[in-house]
């Protein structure tokens, strides 16, 4: 018996011996999270470049129409204050300022009278 074993290990040391050797190979791994820029350039940063230049547009573009809304509606309460001051100082007896509509209106017909 104490041949067979001398002969088995003898057989299966450069086994266990290699097998270990292997398990401790290192293995390649790529790295998926880094970016390679060639030239300062690539296709990532042209399409996050669209895009911010998509929501910069979209932006401007409701604060274009917010901006316009605001000065539509100052201009608005910058005429009524004209129009009642005129009104106000108007030589015409029947003529008086609505607040609510705006409007400087004839006492007698409600009709809007010219200042």
């Amino acid at each position: 018996m104490n041949f067979w074993q001398s002969t088995l290990v003898r057989a299966a040391l450069p086994l266990v011996l290699f097998g270990a050797l292997a398990s401790f190979q290192q293995t390649a791994e790529a790295r998926t999270d880094r970016l390679i820029i060639q030239d300062g350039d690539s296709s990532l940063t042209k399409e996050q470049a669209r895009q911010e230049k998509e929501q910069w547009d979209e932006t401007h573009r409701l604060r274009s129409k917010v901006n316009q809304r605001v000065e539509k509606n100052f201009d608005k309460a910058d005429r009524a204050i004209d129009t009642r001051d005129a009104c106000e100082q108007s030589l015409n007896v029947n003529a008086y300022w609505e607040p609510s509509t705006l409007r400087c209106l004839d006492r007698r017909s409600g009709r809007p009278v010219a200042p």
